[in-house]
């Protein structure tokens, strides 16, 4: 029976756009405590508190890493949350997998105009150890991973003739 089990856990990058949320609430709840001593304290008070709850769901919302894990033939993506909340995102039958190849692979060039509904799951761009994979499944989605060398192998030992690593 070859049973293989591989985990990998990718950090995805904060962006402009969540940096500016987080320090946008942050800010608004810091300015609403520095009115509650100026004006009227109870309800700058109030809103202050409110917020400072928002902020603590903006902080949940904006760190999220993603776990990979193979096990027997599937790859099971999980989304964590602030290093708190785990949740179950999808499950990758390699069966279905049409193509598994690095972003920059020619292997994928009869592949890269099809219309297809992009999911990420990635760090948003190659890390130090770790490259961008583009997974075409089931001809209707592209999943976009960040896969160590060693991932990819053991992946290619079920599939040679759908996973490269080149």
């Amino acid at each position: 029976m070859n049973e293989s089990y591989k985990e990998l856990l990718v950090k995805k990058d904060r962006g402009t756009k969540e940096k500016l949320i987080r320090f946008g609430s942050v800010a608004l709840t810091v300015i609403l405590g520095l009115l509650t001593f100026v004006m009227n304290p109870m309800i700058f008070f109030i809103i202050m508190i409110v917020l400072g709850v928002v902020d603590y769901f903006v902080f949940q919302w904006t760190d999220i890493e993603y776990e990979y894990l193979y096990l027997d033939k599937e790859i099971t993506v999980d989304k964590i949350m602030a290093k708190t909340r785990r949740k179950r995102i999808t499950t990758v039958s390699v069966e279905k997998v049409e193509i598994m190849a690095p972003e920059k692979s020619y292997q994928l060039d009869s592949y890269r105009n099809r219309q297809t509904k992009v999911t990420d799951f990635s760090a948003g761009h190659d890390l130090p150890d770790q490259k961008l994979y583009w997974i075409f499944y089931e001809g209707n989605q592209k999943i976009l991973m960040n896969l160590t060398e060693d991932f990819a192998r053991t992946i290619k030992g079920i599939a040679p003739r759908k996973v490269f690593t080149e």
